[in-house]
């Protein structure tokens, strides 16, 4: 192994010469482009006066391309000097059917060497790299656009190069990724995610490389690396489809800006450019144009938190179930058929007969119904104009346009909205009153109101949607979506996660909205060890989780005599885990008032509270709640306040076990009088 690993330390040099000449050589280009810009500006700044419109429009035209090219040069040195650091972390030698076996490095990019005129590195994303992620030695396949390429894998290695050193390198005969994981994993985490392109197991890859669901749905445990996986989706198919999706066509809905945040690294990681988002508070807000007050749904759960209302669970209950958009449907039906009384309509001496007024509202019924109005108007104008043989005055163009809106039995969405109650005969269900904002379970029914009697403008420049926290979203928000983004979509989350019990969606419910989608379920975790997965399990039993075989010391429960003895317990855990090498400490609380009143008693430099207003994600200690921390991970977690008083209810227990599955290495519980029946017993 030594002759060989001296083998590899020789070519790591000759890749990093010839990577080095090449970003020389980008330099001189950069140098190159920016000089002829330069003259270029100074030439047209000289004759202006003297150069015609087509002269003017030619020379933008020539600066701009000038300038995309700079760009692109300057993109591309970035990616080299990247690859700099680390070229590769993989190798295959793959002999094709009747051909002889080449080595195939693979890295996060690609590198051509063009006075060799071949590929050194290959893109984790390109073709032949998918026997890495699929293959074990022996025979192997892959798909090419001109057919499957099949052939014999000989050698398999990966390979650790960190600051262009390499730090460690295996050969397997079996899966080699589980000892790089194990490597992987045993790591503190760092302030925000990373790519997992060294690490993709073949469940994952298949996941990342679907290019044929329209709708994806992937359902995983906490820690399978879901979100992940869905970014890495991303950047697998804008690599594929170069030529036609670009980062601005994507969306990202994300459950709030911290975990943006968090996440916003993994896309320029993989040399893709950051990638739009937007909060679904904030998708409501466009959709309702502003003119609406309404509870957010972190509002929503810290109600439910802070205490037990049994009419509003009722309320939140009926808004999330099938049944709601059943009957939202039914009555969208109703309403067209009967409330639209039709009259004949006079106009001067002109009778339109009620026959052809209802002819012609039947004839829009593919227009949102109160948007048919003016166009049935627009048809009775004429009809006047024909029979009367002259143009109509402004009074009787006003009294058709007027008239036949009259005809309908209500005339705007909230008013419906409000009838819809009545009609199912369950008015207690609704709380509208003029002033308050919008309980949140009633924003997106409103919505779909709106977009069904209204109309509203579709987000047509979308071409991939990445929906997280699906667990989060209910029937009637999946309705919505699936009007106004009529693209493909990839949709996350884990229905062992929901923070409102009372609203969570399953893949199963998803599948109901979206009968075309391909489900995955991810049952294996990787985030937290054996001990803190069986402590979490214990809370909320999922028995399909598959923990990573990685050991830890188990988790801890401390019981306290007083509040403040507590609070000094977790200063000693903050002092300790400034000198233990972790980089990241999670103290997660139920209720934001709890949070705020940790960071009270716990403020020191470094500290940082994170609350539903914070955009950005810190390195350090972390305080915040369970329902913020979602899809955050630590390398280790404090819950404080676990006592039998604080965690009582099913929205309570949810957050427990999304607050003890943060933890990545090492998990401490405390708590002052009983502890809550959730906890494991002993």
């Amino acid at each position: 192994m030594n002759a060989t690993q001296q083998e590899e330390k020789e070519y790591l040099e000759e890749i990093k010469e010839k990577l080095g000449l090449a970003v020389r050589r980008v330099d001189t280009a950069v140098k190159q482009f920016s000089e002829e810009l330069r003259q270029k500006k100074q030439y047209i700044h000289e004759n202006q006066s003297g150069m015609d419109e087509a002269d003017m429009v030619a020379a933008d035209q020539s600066i701009n391309r000038m300038a995309f090219t700079g760009e692109g040069a300057v993109a591309r040195k970035r990616r080299l000097l990247k690859l700099g650091q680390s070229p590769y972390f993989g190798r295959i030698d793959f002999a094709p059917q009747g051909q002889a076996a080449a080595a195939v490095y693979i890295g996060v990019h690609s590198f051509f060497d063009e006075q060799q005129r071949q590929n050194l590195i290959y893109d984790w994303r390109a073709p032949i790299s998918s026997l890495f992620y699929d293959f074990e030695l022996g025979e192997a396949a892959y798909a090419t656009p001109s057919g499957t390429m099949e052939g014999t894998i000989g050698l398999k290695r990966q390979y650790k190069i960190r600051d262009g050193r390499l730090e460690f390198m295996l050969d397997s005969d079996v899966n080699i990724h589980d000892d790089v994981l194990q490597q992987e994993l045993a790591k503190s985490s760092d302030d925000k995610m990373k790519n997992i392109v060294a690490t993709i197991q073949r469940d994952q890859n298949a996941v990342i490389r679907n290019e044929e669901a329209t709708v994806m749905v992937i359902q995983g445990v906490a820690g399978s690396g879901k979100t992940s996986i869905a970014l890495h989706r991303i950047a697998f198919l804008l690599y594929r489809y170069r030529e036609t999706i670009q980062a601005k066509d994507i969306l990202i809905i994300s459950p709030n800006k911290v975990f943006a945040d968090y996440i916003s690294n993994v896309l320029p990681e993989l040399g893709e450019e950051h990638i739009p988002e937007l909060g679904m508070e904030e998708l409501a807000a466009d959709l309702l144009e502003n003119r609406y007050q309404f509870q957010t749904f972190f509002d929503q759960v810290s109600a439910l938190l802070e205490h037990h209302d049994a009419a509003f669970i009722k309320r939140i209950r009926f808004k999330s179930s099938f049944e709601f958009l059943s009957q939202l449907n039914q009555y969208l039906l109703h309403i067209e058929n009967t409330y639209f009384t039709v009259r004949e309509l006079r106009v001067g001496r002109t009778v339109v007969p009620a026959a052809f007024i209802q002819q012609k509202f039947r004839s829009y019924h593919r227009v949102p119904l109160l948007k048919r109005f003016a166009l049935v108007a627009n048809d009775v104008r004429a009809q006047v104009r024909d029979a009367a043989g002259r143009k109509l005055t402004g009074q009787e163009k006003a009294a058709i346009g007027e008239g036949i809106p009259r005809m309908f039995k209500l005339h705007n969405v909230p008013d419906l909205y409000r009838d819809f109650f009545r009609w199912v005969g369950r008015p207690e269900l609704l709380k509208l009153h003029p002033g308050q904002p919008l309980e949140y379970a009633d924003v997106f029914a409103l919505i779909y109101l709106r977009i069904r009697l209204e109309g509203l403008p579709g987000y047509d420049h979308i071409k991939h949607l990445l929906v997280d926290e699906m667990q989060d979203y209910t029937p009637v928000q999946y309705a919505v979506l699936s009007r106004i983004f009529r693209c493909r979509k990839t949709i996350l989350g884990d229905v062992s996660q929901t923070v409102n019990p009372y609203s969570a969606s399953s893949a199963e419910a998803i599948e109901r909205v979206f009968p075309q989608a391909d489900v995955v379920r991810l049952y294996r975790s990787y985030r937290s060890t054996i001990e803190i997965t069986a402590f979490a399990q214990h809370i909320a039993p999922n028995p399909n989780i598959l923990p990573l075989e990685r050991h830890g010391p188990a988790p801890m429960v401390t019981r306290y005599p007083t509040r403040q003895e507590e609070l000094e317990a977790l200063r000693q855990l903050i002092t300790t885990f400034k000198t233990s090498g972790s980089h990241s400490l999670g103290i997660i609380c139920k209720t934001l008032e709890q949070a705020e009143q940790a960071y009270e008693a716990l403020e020191a430099p470094g500290v940082h509270l994170l609350t539903d207003e914070s955009t950005k994600f810190k390195e350090g200690v972390i305080i915040t709640t369970a329902h913020l921390a979602k899809g955050l991970e630590f390398d280790e977690v404090a819950v404080p306040f676990v006592s039998a008083r604080n965690y009582t209810t099913e929205v309570d227990k949810g957050m427990l076990y999304i607050a003890c599955t943060r933890a990545m290495h090492r998990l401490t519980l405390t708590h002052t009088n009983e502890p809550t029946a959730f906890l494991p017993a002993g």
